[in-house]
């Protein structure tokens, strides 16, 4: 191994992504020598692919209800350290502006990621942080006879006074974050969630089931887990069961859409306590089956396909009755009422045999990772270790899709980076 870099360091953050990025920038603005290493060969691979290329930056509302994993207390206390309009205005004053779609979610008005990761880069430039990539870190120890932390990557060891592990979690691997941080954790007496699953990801139907032929097809649905009674899947210790409405999108291989990403961490889970948990979908969420039977009944002198076609897309009608084997001729009376309320359930309650997801490889986010009751959450210094501080993802704190996930990486990132001239001086 080589000899340390002569040179002191009062941070080195490992990994250069989102919470990376701005703790640097925050720490260098405070006077800080702050170095960055990230192993990637490209820097900010999850920011330029986020939000199809245009890097969703956040949403114009966010709270601790928004997320999963920690506590919902321990999660608010970190966000309020940095709210959205500090987002917005740090962005600013970076030259992006950003501007607020629909959905809530915030973007570049450019409609470019790479708007977003140039203004990064170039604000840690301009306050002086040294950036090395690729430069993966292969070991990472503490020097307690020097009282500093030792990093050594595969030809070079650096030198700091304290270290940010801003690993990522093991989502999207070819962007770097390949889970190497919770071994740099555990190797300083952290513990990690008993699981870490993929959040954010695609769900995987059987080869042979309907929904595969639709692949392109996109519907607004409501999405429920649910148990081999029939009921409602609750969590432990919580008295609601999880509901997700979003869009949904058939693909070749199954679900993703919003509504698909943001139940699959919870699918996992429920999975884990009891394995014969299914997925339901309302493929018409305004309607509950007294009130689409209702529509049925009233309607006269059409036929079935026709009543559906009003409701949802006709290739989607089509390949539905095809399934139930209603011909798509008959009308709602002709129908026996046991029939047709099977269509009714169909519509409203179908439950759907998910076997799997897409793995880290397609997740946009990790399920777990180090618990926050490890970390001092008014600077995320870590409890066990004085001097390593941790932010972003290697934590086990999980947003919904929208922007979630980058605003808890600001805002954590932010956290770390701010607390380090108070650390210098105690």
């Amino acid at each position: 191994m080589n000899e340390p870099n002569a040179v002191m360091h009062d941070l080195l953050i490992v990994g250069a992504g989102a919470a990376g990025l701005m703790a640097a920038i925050t720490a260098a603005r405070a006077g800080q020598r702050v170095l960055l290493l990230d192993g990637a060969r490209k820097i900010g691979a999850k920011i330029l692919v986020a939000g199809g290329g245009r890097c969703n930056v956040t949403h114009f509302a966010v709270s601790e209800r928004d997320y999963a994993g920690a506590t919902p207390q321990q999660i608010r206390k970190v966000l309020q350290r940095f709210p959205v309009r500090e987002t917005i205005a740090f962005f600013r004053a970076l030259g992006v502006e950003l501007k607020q779609e629909d959905t809530g979610k915030l973007f570049p008005t450019t409609d470019s990621a790479k708007t977003v990761l140039e203004a990064l880069l170039r604000g840690c430039s301009e306050a002086g942080v040294a950036l090395q990539h690729p430069a993966r870190v292969e070991c990472l120890r503490f020097d307690a006879m020097q009282m500093h932390f030792v990093a050594t990557t595969e030809t070079l060891a650096f030198t700091a006074r304290r270290v940010l592990l801003a690993t990522g979690g093991k989502a999207l691997p070819k962007s770097g974050s390949d889970g190497a941080g919770f071994s740099f954790a555990t190797a300083f007496g952290h513990t990690l969630t008993p699981h870490i699953v993929p959040a954010l990801a695609p769900l995987l139907l059987p080869a042979s089931h309907w929904l595969l032929a639709l692949s392109g097809l996109a519907l607004d649905v409501e999405l429920s887990l649910i148990l081999p009674s029939g009921a409602p899947f609750r969590f432990p210790g919580q008295a609601k069961s999880h509901l997700v409405r979003g869009a949904m999108l058939a693909t070749h291989f199954g679900l993703s859409g919003p509504a698909a990403l943001d139940i699959s961490r919870h699918w996992t889970h429920a999975r884990m306590l009891e394995p014969r948990t299914t997925l339901r979908v309302n493929w018409l969420p305004r309607h509950r089956e007294d009130t689409l039977d209702a529509v049925l009944v009233a309607s006269k002198g059409v036929s079935v396909l026709h009543v559906l076609r009003e409701l949802l897309p006709e290739r989607f009608a089509r390949a539905l009755l095809q399934e139930v084997r209603i011909d798509p001729s008959i009308t709602p009376q002709q129908l026996p009422r046991e029939r047709r309320l099977s269509l009714v359930r169909a519509l409203t309650e179908m439950q759907l045999e998910v076997i799997g997801d897409r793995g880290f490889t397609y997740a946009e986010a990790t399920a777990g990772g180090v618990p926050l009751g490890e970390i001092d959450l008014s600077t995320m210094e870590s409890k066990l270790q004085r001097g390593l501080y941790l932010a972003g993802e290697i934590l086990d704190v999980d947003g919904r899709i929208g922007g979630f996930n980058f605003q808890w990486a600001w805002a954590s990132g932010f956290t770390a980076g701010s607390s380090q001239a108070r650390a210098s001086r105690a």
